[in-house]
């Protein structure tokens, strides 16, 4: 039996990555941001703690609760992170 192999796209680039770690009030962040051509301009942000990634603009940092449903944070947490990709997206 065949199966044909069904692509919607596949593409090599080159991206900027970022490694950055730092502490919040109450948790370590371990982070990776790729910065890439594609995503309208968002960065894909990825926690290597948790492995919880999510591809975040200025929009997302708006968007109340998206930090800490996306990279599982309580409140506190999630305002740390937000503090700092606010100066980076």
């Amino acid at each position: 039996m065949s199966h044909e192999r069904f692509y919607l796209y596949d593409e090599t680039e080159n991206v900027n990555t970022r490694f950055v770690s730092f502490t919040g009030e109450t948790v370590r962040f371990d982070l990776i941001i790729l910065t890439t051509s594609r995503f309208y301009g968002k960065k894909v942000v990825i926690n290597i703690q948790n492995g919880r990634s999510a591809i975040i603009g200025h929009d997302d940092l708006d968007e109340e609760g998206y930090l800490a449903h996306a990279f599982n944070l309580n409140d506190e947490e999630a305002e740390d992170l937000h503090a700092f990709l606010a100066t980076v997206i």
